[in-house]
């Protein structure tokens, strides 16, 4: 699966880059998108509640020494603030659908400044119910959203204003692990950003958490 994805995405960056076949492009990301949330959805079919939890790789380099529970947490965070926020410059569905309260969680950041034990203590507090309908909501506005995206807009930038309304919503932490996010986010364009948190950034994440389903299985 993996590899036919790794093709799939190629494909993509190749399409959405020219203005003849930016729509094909856009229809294959969609697609992409789809095939990763149906693995997602068979995580919650297939796993107990304690293996979402599960860190069978905490000592270890690479996005699989997390939870599952936390990779479907910062996948859909990122998104909901990079398109709500940066781009669409309107209010995020964490936010407008009361979603911290719903899935009972401590935090409203993207959780990269969390560590090892922190990751952990984190997933457990998780309303795992609720955290699915929240990347419900969230991957259905992205998808309305690309849908209505023209190639005209895949050179659009951001700037220090942007910047500081995702500062001033304490939606990605100070720390050191985290406050690179808004430079890196701000300093693409909308081109980028789609081949980033909307489509590299899940594969990355989900292929780690089927790493640690193999082990937990």
């Amino acid at each position: 699966m993996e590899h036919e994805l790794v093709k799939l995405l190629n494909v993509i960056k190749d399409e959405i880059a020219d203005e003849n076949t930016f729509h094909q492009g856009i229809a294959n990301l969609l697609l992409f998108r789809k095939q990763i949330f149906d693995i997602i959805l068979q995580f919650k079919k297939e796993l107990t509640r304690s293996e979402f939890n599960a860190m069978p790789f905490i000592d270890a380099n690479g996005f699989h020494n997390k939870t599952i529970a936390y990779s479907i947490w910062h996948i859909f965070r990122i998104e909901d603030i990079v398109i709500h926020t940066l781009i669409n410059k309107d209010d995020q569905i964490f936010f407008s659908e009361g979603y911290q309260r719903r899935i009972a969680s401590p935090i409203k950041t993207t959780g990269n400044e969390l560590i090892k034990q922190e990751i952990a203590d984190f997933s457990q507090s998780l309303n795992l119910e609720e955290l699915y309908q929240y990347a419900e909501a969230v991957k259905s506005s992205t998808d309305d959203f690309l849908g209505r995206l023209l190639f005209c807009d895949l050179e659009r930038h951001f700037d220090d204003n942007d910047k500081q309304q995702i500062k001033e919503l304490g939606v990605v932490s100070p720390s050191e692990n985290a406050r690179w996010l808004i430079d890196y986010w701000c300093g693409e364009t909308l081109r980028g950003l789609i081949l980033m948190p909307l489509s590299e950034h899940w594969m990355a994440h989900i292929y780690a958490s089927c790493i640690i389903k193999s082990a937990l299985r």
